[in-house]
């Protein structure tokens, strides 16, 4: 595949964030975006500016909880584009509470959200990036592989996307296909501004320590060349790679730094 304006990358979760910078940066490197998320105002806004720029986009609202909507936005895009080269499944959301306090509810839409809706969004994708021989991302975090206290419910469903990654990156075999599971630590994004009921509260502070936070154009650029080379794995920020290696080599040390300075209060 080469860096052509006949390229189609979809991404979901792109109306702000982490989504948001990683279609500026495709755009940057010749490729057609689909912009996918539930917010269609703040959606079409940054489709405009792109197009407004010289690149091309194409505004399609999905929530990520239908299954219908995502069969939908595939069918949309082949109608317009005629191809799909690449996708980045990256829309998600935290549900916050200690394991203690989540209930049936709050595991149900965490699970249905960041777990199923990135399973049916590579899916349907998955005919047409056959054919162009294409590439998935899919967004997990680094906490899929250290403790989550007060998010264990968001740490579980970013554990399921790396086992999911896995399992692609064997299923895939001789498709040439290829999926990048990537694993940011703390990047800026409205994620601690959603409630457990996916209402969105702009105001809502950020407990995430800002001394660690990269900016999303840094995290977007990343992100971005190791799908583009194919990585299996990519684990960043560098703050997010020490706290994955303590805990490989050194787990009750990381679970007494994330205790002190993680755990709320």
């Amino acid at each position: 595949m080469t860096n052509t304006n006949d390229n189609v990358v979809w991404i979901t979760g792109a109306s702000s964030g982490i989504g948001k910078a990683m279609a500026f940066e495709w755009v940057r490197l010749g490729y057609r975006v689909v912009l996918s998320a539930r917010r269609k105002e703040l959606l079409e806004a940054v489709a405009d500016e792109v197009n407004s720029s010289g690149g091309q986009a194409l505004a399609i609202p999905v929530d990520i909880m239908e299954e219908t909507a995502i069969e939908g936005a595939v069918r949309q895009i082949i109608s317009t584009w005629g191809r799909l080269d690449v996708v980045v499944a990256n829309a998600g959301f935290g549900v916050m509470g200690s394991i203690e306090k989540l209930t049936a509810a709050d595991w149900n839409r965490q699970l249905q959200g960041n777990v199923i809706g990135l399973a049916l969004t590579v899916k349907y994708a998955l005919p047409h990036l056959k054919q162009s021989r294409g590439r998935i991302g899919l967004v997990g975090s680094v906490g899929a592989y250290v403790p989550n206290p007060n998010v264990g419910a968001y740490g579980a469903s970013k554990a399921a996307v790396h086992s999911i990654g896995l399992t692609l990156q064997v299923e895939l075999m001789d498709t040439g296909v290829s999926c990048t599971t990537l694993h940011p630590g703390f990047v800026e994004s409205e994620i601690a501004r959603v409630d457990n009921d996916g209402v969105w509260h702009p105001d809502r502070r950020d407990p995430r320590p800002k001394n660690l936070m990269w900016p999303t154009e840094k995290a977007a650029k990343v992100m971005v060349k190791a799908i583009l080379k194919r990585k299996r794995i990519y684990v960043f920020t560098n703050h997010g790679r020490v706290f994955v290696w303590l805990q490989r080599w050194f787990p009750s040390l990381i679970r007494k730094i994330i205790s002190k300075n993680l755990k709320p209060k």
